[in-house]
């Protein structure tokens, strides 16, 4: 039923939660907030609140503090461990100062002493509820922040912000999971022409399309980079060296295949790819500037054989460098 409740429920309408062993207080309680428009649940204890909060999370919280069995004080002990984060006020009729510094340092947003005001009550859950509303718009707008510093305008890529944090995050993850990553490095070949050969606002879309081909051709679990220039880094999560190896081909084949078209220029281009694919059991000490590093050399190697190719780098003779 809490499920369906919640599910029917506007957008826009606030879920709370009232806990009272007293049916007067909680009927009270919750025809002052239902008449304010408020969606509410009610539990008689502490012990069936936390049972409804497996099904659910509210927006607030009004908590009894003297109940029979677990009292308010213990049941906001297991409800601060939970991940979501949701105001908690807790009433009672205890209103001497150390009972409400013990209620707010036990975990409570706010106290309110039995018998109260009902026009206080909706006074104070509006206020945490606005707080709480605040609290989600600035999260939004923090997210949006790190994007617009983690993402490149022109390619919907990561820049390299963050990307060697991330590519050490993958190698951990490959570590504790035995299983491999790869580290992909492409260039695109004569790209001076580009820009010799047509303008600047061409280039840019150049690297905007080939942004597009990379997103497109990832998976979820990988991520694409803008190195630099017209340089770009794809990380592979849990692959093999065959798997890897095939991507970059269909890859190059994908870019060689494409007609780079705006209104006032069009062209094919070609990319030079390398790889470099770690094992953790044979790379336990590799780190992600090493993986990159590899990764450069076989792309390197790709441009000195011809170009619109893809080159693997040997790791085996990596890890007798570090060992010899």
């Amino acid at each position: 039923m809490v499920g369906n409740l919640r599910l029917a429920r506007p957008a826009h309408q606030k879920l709370i939660l009232a806990v009272d062993d007293d049916p007067d207080c909680l009927a009270i309680s919750t025809a002052t907030l239902e008449h304010q428009g408020f969606l509410v649940e009610k539990a008689s204890s502490a012990e069936e609140a936390l049972e409804k909060l497996k099904k659910f999370t509210p927006d607030l919280m009004l908590l009894d503090i003297n109940m029979p069995g677990m009292s308010g004080l213990d049941a906001i002990a297991q409800i601060r461990k939970r991940d979501q984060y949701f105001s908690v006020i807790f009433v009672s009729a205890r209103n001497q100062t150390d009972d409400i510094v013990r209620g707010l340092d036990a975990g409570a947003d706010d106290y309110i002493c039995k018998p109260y005001d009902p026009v206080e009550l909706l006074a104070r859950v509006k206020a945490h509820l606005r707080i709480k509303d605040l609290t989600e718009k600035l999260e939004v707008a923090n997210r949006r922040l790190q994007q617009l510093v983690d993402i490149d305008d022109l390619t919907g890529l990561y820049n390299m912000r963050s990307v060697y944090q991330k590519l050490e995050n993958e190698i951990a993850r490959a570590r504790r999971f035995g299983r491999a990553v790869g580290v992909v490095m492409m260039d695109m070949d004569n790209f001076k022409n580009v820009n010799d050969t047509n303008d600047h606002l061409f280039g840019s879309f150049v690297l905007s399309e080939v942004g597009k081909l990379i997103s497109d051709n990832i998976r979820q679990v990988d991520f694409g980079a803008r190195y630099g220039g017209d340089e770009f880094l794809i990380a592979l999560s849990e692959t093999t060296i065959e798997g890897a190896a095939l991507f970059c081909e269909r890859l190059r084949a994908v870019i060689e295949g494409y007609r780079f078209k705006s209104p006032t220029s069009a062209m094919n281009l070609t990319a030079s790819i390398g790889l470099a694919v770690i094992e953790p059991a044979t790379h336990p000490n590799i780190d992600a500037k090493s993986l990159v590093r590899a990764a450069d050399n076989a792309l390197y190697k790709a441009k000195r054989n011809g170009k619109n190719c893809v080159k693997v780098f040997d790791m085996a003779s990596l890890v007798m460098r570090k060992t010899s």
